[in-house]
């Protein structure tokens, strides 16, 4: 039976089966294998570029292991102290360099190579140690390199206690008869130091020792693996590897208990380490699958003396693989026999007036509007479904520009009230929190003021009373007198900052030497207990017109802020010049971190703090205070680091003042 003659159903059959049994299943292997190819390259993609990222942070930190070790060799103090010869001041001076440039150790040798001074103590005086990196004609190069244990205690003894990791038998490594790992890898650069005429002087040598380097392999991590960067649940690892030894890791073995000291697998080891290729593939590490990538890394000589490895978990990768393949295979054969059944159930005498709609509904949505059907052949409910459908495009076209003409007016209006919104809410907040604190400020104050007032009282009734005897007690009574006169300014100042448009202290002629100088007393208890130096630059020629307790406020402020800046030491600098013919300029410097971008913007803003427990208040009062004088108070960046905050006082009394 010719084909041509078959009824209209057994055509339809022959059109769906066909498909069915032979093409779509085809289709469909066709799809899951590339499916399951394209994911698996995209995960070795993904671990490829993360290595690429830890190696460009490897890379930066051999750069600056390097220039801070050239930086010392360079620097002037370093050349005064060798010309004086006092190991004392070299040792401390070498300590400092090496906590400025985050180094473990920096050690001094002589031109002959005898090590002459150390950060980590004084050196034996026969100990020759500078046989590895010498000295070339061109800037100094860090680079990696694997020490034994006397090598390590030769160079910094202090080191040698992060070394002898005890081998944690691994499955699938490489079989060893070691039980302990007690070499070292370190991170070295060498520096000559040389006089005006070229002569070599010294030699400085810097490094950071990798073993045990939690923060280091950490902070890898951090930035090849931020938090949110791994879907699915999986974790992301970084390691250092001596040779096929776990050295420092954030790889767990057992709860939190890092995998340091179990081994790479043999295979691995063969690949990088014997013929220092990069593995980019699935590898068994410690206790689970990863997606991994393993790199050599190579000493000066070119040999390979450890690894570099970044992976990620990959069971969650491969349950979402499995569980997206099958779904594809699911929806594709789904739809498939879907469209077939429906084609079962159609007419030929439908196909022509739904294809005509087709072609309208893919004109419209092309950018032709007024596209429509027309007239059809058929005059039953699919003709009327035509008809209706141009009348629906006539209304719908009506509709969306009225719609969208509605739509741009709303937004329009909508962004508006909104950013009205947002700056009356905070404005109202900011109003409400200083309102509140401002009132219970007053109220404390008002409160205070009258015990204060009782004792005064007494106090004077006591000098009555004792008449010459009060002689006796005369400092005693002049110490009680001046502390209540303390207490009456300190509730002054509670007063002003509850109202200070209104209430301020009285103006006299300060000497702002003498007011810094008072305010380094009254902070001196805070620099006791740092490593900061206070230097003084006082220039100032005149007074100015502000009151003395309220400028001594403002520069206590200044000064605990510069000290909190400084935890681990730096330098204080205090300095005072005039001001034109106008007044003096105060300035307080720090050598601390600086101010951020974003809290520059908002730095005399009230409630603006990174402080756990400050309140945001001390430089915004401290700004009103010198403001209602005339004055004004600034802050910014010094361009060779640390914050700088800039004191303008006018010489005479302002108008606005009290």
């Amino acid at each position: 039976m010719k084909f041509e003659r078959l009824p209209i159903r057994a055509k339809l059959l022959w059109m769906v089966l066909l498909p069915l049994a032979v093409v779509l299943p085809l289709l469909g292997v066709i799809l899951l294998w590339w499916s399951d190819t394209a994911i698996d390259r995209l995960l070795i993609t993904k671990v490829r570029s993360d290595l690429a990222v830890a190696q460009g942070y490897f890379e930066r930190v051999l750069g600056e292991v390097g220039a801070g070790t050239d930086a010392v060799a360079q620097s002037h103090p370093l050349h005064l102290t060798l010309a004086q010869g006092t190991s004392p001041q070299m040792q401390a001076l070498l300590q400092r360099f090496q906590q400025r440039a985050a180094l473990d150790f920096l050690n001094v040798y002589d031109a002959s190579g005898r090590l002459v001074a150390a950060s980590w103590g004084a050196p034996a005086s026969t100990v020759q140690a500078l046989d590895r990196a010498p000295v070339s004609d061109g800037p100094p190069q860090a680079s990696v390199e694997l020490l034994g244990f006397e090598e390590v205690r030769r160079i910094a003894p202090p080191l040698a206690e992060r070394l002898g990791i005890p081998l944690v038998p691994t499955e699938g490594a490489a079989p060893t008869d070691r039980r302990t790992e007690d070499r070292a890898l370190l991170v070295l650069a060498t520096a000559p130091v040389l006089a005006p005429d070229g002569r070599l002087l010294a030699q400085v040598r810097g490094g950071v020792l990798l073993n045990r380097n939690l923060g280091f392999i950490d902070h890898i991590n951090e930035i090849v693996y931020p938090e949110g960067s791994l879907p699915f649940g999986s974790q992301g690892t970084a390691t250092l590897f001596l040779e096929d030894v776990r050295i420092t890791t954030n790889v767990r073995l057992f709860g939190k208990e890092r995998a340091i000291g179990t081994r790479v697998s043999q295979a691995v080891r063969d690949a990088v380490l014997g013929r220092g290729s990069t593995w980019l593939d699935r590898a068994f590490v410690v206790n689970d699958w990863y997606v991994s990538a393993y790199q050599p890394l190579q000493d000066r000589q070119g040999r390979r003396v450890g690894m570099l490895y970044v992976g990620y978990l990959e069971r969650p990768f491969t349950l979402v693989k499995y569980a997206a393949l099958a779904s594809i295979g699911v929806i594709f054969f789904g739809v498939m026999v879907g469209a077939a059944w429906v084609s079962l159930r159609l007419a030929r005498g439908i196909f022509q007036p739904i294809e005509q709609m087709a072609r309208t509904m893919s004109a419209v949505e092309a950018g032709h509007p007024r596209a429509r059907v027309g007239p059809v052949a058929s005059h039953d409910e699919i003709g009327r479904l035509a008809g209706h459908l141009d009348h629906l495009l006539d209304v719908v076209d009506d509709k969306t520009r009225a719609l969208q003409r509605w739509g741009e007016e709303l937004d329009r209006k909508v962004a508006e009230r909104t950013r009205d919104l947002e700056l009356a809410q905070q404005q109202l907040v900011k109003s409400e929190k200083l309102a509140a604190i401002g009132q219970l400020t007053a109220s404390v104050a008002h409160e205070v003021n009258n015990p204060i007032a009782v004792i005064q009282g007494n106090l004077d009734l006591v000098r009555e009373l004792l008449g010459p005897h009060a002689q006796r007690v005369a400092p005693e009574l002049k110490l009680m007198d001046e502390q209540i006169e303390r207490m009456r300014l300190i509730v002054t100042q509670l007063l002003q900052f509850a109202r200070p448009t209104e209430y301020a202290g009285y103006v006299e002629a300060v000497d702002v030497h003498e007011a810094l100088e008072a305010s380094l007393v009254l902070a001196s208890h805070l620099l006791a207990k740092t490593k900061i130096q206070v230097e003084r630059d006082l220039q100032a020629t005149r007074p100015v017109g502000i009151n003395r307790q309220e400028l001594q406020q403002v520069l206590i402020n200044l000064i605990v802020n510069a000290v909190q800046a400084m935890p681990e030491g730096g330098v204080l600098r205090l300095s005072a010049r005039d001001w034109s013919d106008v007044g003096v300029v105060v300035e307080v410097a720090d050598t601390g971190p600086g101010l951020s971008e974003e809290l520059l913007a908002e730095l005399f803003q009230p409630f603006v703090t990174r402080k756990k427990d400050g309140t945001g208040l001390g430089l915004w009062i401290s700004r009103s205070i010198v403001e209602r004088y005339g004055g004004d108070l600034k802050g910014t960046n010094r361009p060779e680091g640390g914050a700088l905050f800039s004191v303008w006082v006018r010489g005479e009394p302002f108008d606005g003042a009290a």
